[in-house]
């Protein structure tokens, strides 16, 4: 791939923006993950006495953070909540430019879409670009140990039907990486944490009706062989032998990435230079400093 051909096409914004429109068509909502990652965001800002009079939400889903707002104490510090751009820019942070100016918002909020980009540092960084100086972005992402327990029993089935499998699950991103991710795209202050959630269900099937419902299955860029009953059956099997628990239900397992950065101001608190420190480590540890000649 030459430089000038830009990142790596991984997900296909048309296939993503359809899974999001039959989402909400789906009278049975699964929404249970956004509405946790709102409330997280939500108590971010609880914790910081300060106001954001320009507040963008970029969502795939937007909504659920302006609920989660409207309870909180800090509901009287956010200006109007906007949502912008169609369908397709949110299906698929960084396809498109933001319609944002730079340095125009206070606060920019984007609540599980951030696993759909096909460049996120490129979308973290028009992000960072639309903050005004000490502006702050809220985030979540899916993270790599999404799903892996049907990650594994899916290729196993296709591997035993067809002899070869095709990625069912797309390649989320690890959550340990985040904060650097913020750092490489300019934020400032750069944190990341990453929540872990098991929800059981009956079985393969209702776990993947609740898939749909959150518009989460399979946008993977390429053509897609569908998979057969008998595969998806197969699947179902080895779900319940791997991990089903004693009263016959199975586990699936969410990795949710929280993450906080600030567009850089010069009020920030900043690393002190190399040299400055006053006291020596072994000093403030309380520790003995041995040389290369001392004995164990």
């Amino acid at each position: 791939m030459s430089p000038s051909s830009g990142p790596p096409r991984i997900f296909d914004v048309q296939r993503r923006t359809a899974r999001l429109e039959r989402s909400e068509k789906t009278t049975a909502r699964a929404d249970f993950l956004l509405a946790r990652a709102a409330e997280n965001a939500v108590g971010s800002l609880e914790a910081l006495v300060r106001t954001w009079p320009d507040a963008v939400d970029l969502s795939a889903l937007p909504g659920a953070f302006e609920a989660a707002l409207a309870e909180s104490a800090a509901a009287d510090r956010v200006g109007a909540v906007r949502t912008i751009g169609d369908r397709a820019a949110r299906a698929a942070p960084g396809a498109a430019p933001i319609d944002l100016a730079d340095g125009s918002q206070d606060l920019i909020v984007s609540l599980m879409s951030l696993h759909w980009a096909n460049d996120l540092p490129g979308a973290l960084s028009q992000i960072r670009r639309a903050l005004k100086p000490d502006g702050l972005f809220l985030g979540t992402l899916l993270g790599a140990g999404t799903l892996k327990e049907l990650r594994a029993v899916l290729t196993e089935a296709e591997l035993e039907a067809r002899g070869g499998a095709q990625a069912r699950v797309s390649p989320f991103a690890d959550g340990f990486d985040g904060a650097a991710l913020l750092q490489r795209a300019g934020f400032a202050l750069p944190v990341a944490d990453v929540d872990r959630v098991t929800v059981r269900y009956r079985d393969l099937f209702a776990l993947i009706r609740d898939l749909r419902a959150m518009g989460e299955t399979n946008a993977l860029a390429g053509p897609a062989r569908p998979l057969t009953r008998g595969i998806l059956a197969r699947a179902a099997q080895l779900y319940g032998e791997r991990y089903g628990q004693p009263d016959g239900r199975i586990p699936a397992t969410f990795e949710i990435v929280h993450l906080a950065g600030w567009a850089p101001h010069e009020s920030q608190q900043k690393p002190l230079p190399r040299g400055s420190a006053k006291m020596r480590l072994a000093d403030a540890l309380g520790v003995r400093e041995q040389t290369g000649d001392e004995g164990d």
